[in-house]
C-alpha cells in the first residue's frame, strides 16, 4: 500500500518505544566578551594587564562577572604590555594584555615591538570601533592591523562573533609555537556585544602555519662529526635556548664535550655564570676572552642566536677569520641572515640539542683533551686580562660595586633581576652572575627604556615568593614611574635600585668617546626627589651617596619583604662601561678602559 508523505510523517515508528534518543546539549549562547573570557580560561590564563576604554567595556563587564582571571589595572597601556611581557619571560607562559582602541593601541605599540624583537609569546587584545564605523575616522579609531603589522608575529581583525573563539585559539597557538612572538587580536565593539553559540576547539589545524620541530638527522650527524674533530671549539648561545627551555640540554652537552661557552645578553643563565667553562657575555660590552674566543675558534656551534650587530660587530671583520659554523635555530630566516654558515639546522633547539647529545653519546670518538689543551691555554691567557676589573673610590659609589654586592647577598636564592636600558643594564649583565635561566629579564632587541618596573610587577605576581629587583637608571625609571601606583594597589613589593649618575649614561658615554665630549641633552638637570616620590606612592624610599652605605641599604631593602622599596644610589657620574666595541668595529677591536682611548 502506498502512503502519502503526510501519512509517513504520522506513521508510528518501527523502533521499540522504550528507546531513548540522546541529543547533544545545545552550545551556550554567549556574547563576544563572554566568549573571549571563556577562551582565556580555556588557555589557563591567570592574569591580564590592561586599561579600560569605550571599545572594550563589554569585555571589562565580562571580566567583572568572573573570578578565575585577575585583571591588573596599570597606569599606562605601554606598561600593560611590558608587565605581561615580563610575566611571559619569567614563566614561559603566554602573557596577555588588554587595551582599548585608538590611543590605547598606539600606546601599546612600544610594548608589542619590544616583545616582538625578543620573540616573547604574547596575546594582546585590542578594542576597535564598531565594524560599521571602521574606516570612517570614528572617535578613537586607528588601523590596528596596519599599525602593528611590522611588529607582530601575526594579527587578526575579528569581524564576525562566530569567528572569535577559533581566532583566539589560533592566536595562542601562533604565539607559543615555532619562534614565539606577540599576536594581536583586534575586536570591534559590536563583535564583543553580539551573541552566538560558544564552542572552543580542542584541536587546531592551520595549513599555512606548521613550524618545524625536529632537526634534519643528516645535518645533525655532520655537526657531531665537526664538533668532535674541532681543535678550537666554541659554543655560542642566545635567547632561543632560554625561550626554548633547553638550558638542561645545553648544560648536558657542555658536560659531554667540555668546550668553552658564551651567551648573548638574552641568553644569560642558560649555563651557570659560575661554571669555569663560561667565558662571560660576548659582544659590544662582552668580555675580552669571550670575544677573542669567538673570533679565533675553528668550529662554532651557534644555538638560538642571531649573530646580530651587537654580538659580532662588523660582519666583514668577523668573516676575516675562517671557521666552520653550525647554526641551530627554529626560524629558518635567521640562518645565514648576517653570517654565512656551513651546517644549518632548522628545528626546536630543545629537540635538536637532545638529538645532538644522543649522537655524541653513540659516537665512537670523543673530544681529544690533549688536542684542545692549547686552546684552553690561549683562552686562559685572554682571561688574565681581567677585563671587568674596575677602580673603586673612597668617596664615590661605583655602580659595579652595587651590582656585585647585590649578587653576593642573593646568590643561591630564588631571585629575579629586571633592568631598563643603558649603562646600568650592561653593568647588571656583567657583574650579576646568573646561574639559572629566566632570572634575567631585560629588553635586548629593541632596547626599550621604561621596561624594568613593569617587568618586575609582572614577575612578582607570577613569583610571589621570589625576590624581584629592578636595576634601573634615573632616566629609564621615569618613563613608566607611574606604575609605582600599580605596585601599591596590587601589593607587588618589588625592589627598585636606581643607579643615579644624573646623566643619560650610555648617551653620555658615546658623546664622550665619539662626539668630543659634546654632551648634547644627556644631563638630567631637574630630577625629582626619588625618596619623596616613592613615599608619595606609599612605598619606602632610601638614598645613599657613600660606598659604606651600599651593604646596609641592600640589607634593609631585603628585610622589608612586604614593601616596595626605591633605592636611589648616587653613583660616580663619570663611570663608563668597559669593555666596549665601537660601532663599525670588529669584536676584537675592544676598548678595555680609558687608557685605550
Amino acid at each position: 500500500m502506498n502512503m502519502s508523505a503526510a501519512e509517513i510523517k504520522r506513521a508510528p515508528s518501527a523502533q521499540p518505544q522504550n528507546t531513548t534518543t540522546m541529543t547533544p546539549p545545545a552550545a551556550p549562547e554567549l556574547n563576544g566578551s563572554e566568549i573571549l573570557v571563556r577562551c582565556l580560561q580555556a588557555e589557563n590564563v591567570k592574569y591580564i594587564w590592561g586599561y579600560p576604554g569605550g571599545s572594550v567595556l563589554y569585555i571589562y563587564d565580562a571580566l567583572y562577572q568572573q573570578d578565575s582571571i585577575q585583571h591588573v589595572l596599570v597606569r599606562h597601556e605601554q606598561a600593560a604590555v611590558h608587565a605581561a611581557d615580563g610575566y611571559a619571560r619569567a614563566t614561559g607562559d603566554v602573557g596577555v594584555a588588554l587595551v582599548t582602541s585608538g590611543p590605547g593601541v598606539t600606546n601599546a605599540v612600544t610594548g608589542i615591538a619590544t616583545a616582538y624583537m625578543d620573540s616573547i609569546p604574547m596575546v594582546i587584545i585590542t578594542g576597535q570601533v564598531p565594524t560599521a564605523a571602521i574606516g570612517l575616522d570614528a572617535f578613537q579609531e586607528c588601523d590596528t592591523v596596519g599599525i602593528t603589522r611590522p611588529v607582530v608575529k601575526h594579527n587578526f581583525l575579528v569581524k564576525d562573533v562566530r569567528d572569535l573563539a577559533v581566532t583566539i585559539k589560533k592566536a595562542f597557538h601562533i604565539a607559543r609555537t615555532g619562534r614565539p612572538g606577540p599576536v594581536v587580536v583586534d575586536i570591534p565593539k559590536d563583535v564583543s556585544q553580539l551573541t552566538t553559540p560558544f564552542h572552543y576547539p580542542e584541536q587546531l589545524e592551520m595549513r599555512s602555519y606548521n613550524p618545524v620541530r625536529k632537526g634534519h638527522g643528516g645535518q645533525i650527524r655532520k655537526a657531531v662529526q665537526l664538533l668532535l674533530q674541532a681543535k678550537r671549539p666554541y659554543i655560542y648561545t642566545g635567547g632561543g635556548v632560554v625561550l626554548g627551555n633547553a638550558s638542561a640540554e645545553l648544560r648536558e652537552l657542555c658536560d659531554l664535550l667540555g668546550y668553552p661557552v658564551t651567551h648573548t645578553l638574552m641568553g644569560l643563565g642558560a649555563v651557570p655564570s659560575t661554571d669555569p667553562r663560561f667565558l662571560g657575555m660576548l659582544g659590544m660590552h662582552g668580555t675580552y676572552e669571550a670575544n677573542m674566543t669567538m673570533q679565533h675558534c675553528d668550529v662554532l656551534l651557534a644555538v638560538g642566536a642571531r649573530f646580530d650587530d651587537r654580538v659580532i660587530g662588523n660582519p666583514k671583520h668577523f668573516a676575516s677569520v675562517e671557521r666552520k659554523i653550525i647554526h641551530v635555530d627554529i626560524d629558518p630566516s635567521s640562518i645565514s641572515k648576517r653570517v654565512k654558515v656551513d651546517i644549518p639546522i632548522v628545528g626546536d633547539v630543545k629537540d635538536v640539542l637532545q638529538e645532538l647529545i644522543a649522537q655524541v653519546r653513540e659516537a665512537q670518538a670523543r673530544p681529544d683533551p690533549a688536542a684542545i689543551a692549547p686552546w684552553w691555554s690561549q683562552i686562559n691567557e685572554w682571561r688574565r686580562r681581567d677585563c671587568l676589573k674596575y677602580r673603586t673610590h673612597p668617596e664615590l659609589i661605583k655602580p659595579q660595586q652595587v651590582v656585585e654586592a647585590l649578587w653576593e647577598m642573593t646568590k643561591g636564592t630564588d631571585t629575579y633581576v629586571t633592568s631598563d636600558v643603558g649603562q646600568h643594564q650592561m653593568w647588571a649583565a656583567q657583574y650579576y652572575r646568573f646561574d639559572e635561566p629566566r632570572r634575567w629579564i631585560n629588553s635586548g632587541g629593541l632596547g626599550t627604556m621604561g621596561v624594568g618596573l613593569p617587568y618586575a610587577m609582572g614577575i612578582k605576581l607570577a613569583k610571589p615568593d621570589a625576590d624581584v629587583f629592578c636595576i634601573t637608571g634615573e632616566g629609564s625609571i621615569q618613563m613608566n614611574i607611574q606604575e609605582l601606583s600599580t605596585c601599591q594597589q596590587y601589593k607587588t613589593p618589588v625592589k627598585v635600585i636606581a643607579l643615579n649618575n644624573r646623566y643619560l649614561g650610555m648617551v653620555r658615554q658615546w658623546q664622550e668617546l665619539i662626539y668630543d665630549k659634546r654632551y648634547a641633552h644627556s644631563y638630567m638637570e631637574a630630577l625629582p626627589d626619588f625618596v619623596k616620590l616613592a613615599e608619595s606612592y606609599g612605598h619606602v624610599g632610601i638614598k645613599i651617596e657613600h660606598p659604606s652605605e651600599i651593604e646596609p641599604a641592600l640589607k634593609e631593602m631585603m628585610r622589608l619583604k612586604d614593601r616596595t622599596v626605591f633605592l636611589d644610589v648616587r653613583t660616580d657620574p663619570s663611570e663608563n662601561v668597559w669593555p666596549m666595541v665601537q660601532a663599525g668595529k670588529g669584536i676584537t677591536e675592544m676598548l678595555l678602559g680609558s687608557e685605550d682611548l
